[in-house]
């Protein structure tokens, strides 16, 4: 009976260590090592079993999407962002990224209360703004066009979805409430082509601080004198007349559902909903509507160097091919940075970003890339960011 006791005692102990064994950490199993005794007269080999000890400063393994990297701002770069995002799991899969498009008016003011780890902006940062955010950053991402969308059905009660010509002014006349009628004969000599009804336009404009708004604004402020002394460019204006919808989806969602409306979305987004794609008159008096080429033609104008604080306006371009309502898209960040692994990990995806992958996918949605000049600047200037003061680690 005690033998039986000892047996099952035993066979539980065994039990025991071999679950323990199970449970504890890879890093400190067991490991058996070899070694030499000598005995007098002999010597014979013998087993010693050592538990290695781990080192409390040796780097740990990373957890798939442990680093959350926040971010929050400008709706015009969202498609591609999202993109970026999704593909640079693949290539980093200890980083996620989590951007809150809520416009470049939210993102700038969460990166000045440093509410989260990058802002976004398609507007140039004034000087109030740096001043409240000091040792912030503008770093170019890409560029794009802003499409004039429009919803107008004819006499016929067809839709129009013949690509319609608006003169230099004309825009800026119809956001000013000038022009209220889609048969102006302002509309109806530069589209002879069209029969434009007797109907009234409905403006549509973001409702939200936005980037996209900035540089919609900074257009009509060149193209006319008016807008520019009774209105200026922002990310927020007193919008003349019109209704205001929120984002991207917001205007051209109400533009959608309103016949005879007319509003401005970034281009990625007009191209992904089907919209009729309307043509500008330029400064050089041409017609020209908004794609790749238009816009690289109106960064043309403007050249490469971005000085210091990488940023430039390219609206309202010389150049017979640019495309009038294109700008930059900037991510926000502080150059002393106090989070060392989240900081590199952002460097990281930006050098990935504008890498091949990050181009075929920005040209893929109808962004412009990065020139190798402005690369160049921009590659520079990531180099020197820091970490509480101090070089980051590479």
């Amino acid at each position: 009976m005690q033998r039986n006791t000892r047996i099952t005692l035993i066979s539980l102990l065994i039990l025991v260590a071999i679950v323990a064994a199970a449970c504890a950490p890879a890093a400190s199993t067991p490991q058996v090592i070899k070694e030499t005794v000598v005995v007098p007269g002999q010597s014979q080999v013998v087993e010693r079993v050592v538990t290695p000890t781990i080192d409390p400063n040796a780097p740990r393994p990373v957890a798939a999407g442990s680093i959350t990297i926040n971010g929050a701002g400008a709706t015009f770069p969202f498609p591609l962002y999202s993109k970026w995002f999704y593909d640079y799991a693949f290539v980093d899969t200890s980083a996620r990224f989590n951007y809150q498009s809520i416009g470049s008016g939210g993102g700038i003011q969460q990166i000045t209360q440093k509410t989260v780890d990058f802002g976004a902006s398609d507007a140039i940062l004034n000087d109030d703004q740096y001043k409240a955010a000091p040792g912030i950053q503008m770093f170019p991402t890409v560029a794009g066009a802003e499409a004039i969308v429009t919803n107008i059905k004819g006499d016929d009660g067809n839709m129009i979805t013949a690509s319609l010509k608006f003169p230099y002014t004309a825009v800026a006349d119809i956001f000013l409430g000038k022009i209220k009628k889609w048969n102006d004969p302002v509309l109806a000599a530069a589209n002879p082509d069209v029969k434009l009804p007797d109907k009234d336009i409905l403006v549509v404009h973001r409702s939200d601080g936005s980037g996209t708004t900035f540089i919609f604004t900074d257009y009509l402020s060149s193209v006319s004198a008016e807008w520019k002394d009774k209105v200026g460019k922002a990310t927020s204006v007193k919008w003349p007349v019109g209704l205001g919808g929120k984002g991207n989806e917001g205007v051209f969602g109400t533009v959608s559902q309103n016949d005879g409306a007319i509003g401005y979305v970034e281009l990625a987004y007009a191209l992904q909903n089907k919209a009729a794609i309307n043509a500008l008159q330029n400064k050089a008096g041409e017609y020209v509507t908004p794609s790749i080429e238009s816009t690289q033609a109106a960064i043309g104008d403007f050249g490469t160097a971005l000085g210091d604080k990488l940023a430039i306006s390219i609206v309202d371009g010389p150049g017979k091919a640019s495309y009038p309502i294109a700008g930059y898209t900037y991510l926000l960040i502080y150059m002393d940075q106090q989070d060392c692994t989240r900081a590199q990990k952002l460097i990281d995806f930006l050098k990935y970003a504008f890498g091949p992958d990050g181009d075929k996918s920005a040209t893929g949605l109808s962004y412009v890339t990065l020139s190798q000049e402005v690369k160049d600047q921009v590659n520079a200037k990531l180099a020197q960011i820091t970490c509480q003061g101090k070089p980051l680690a590479k």
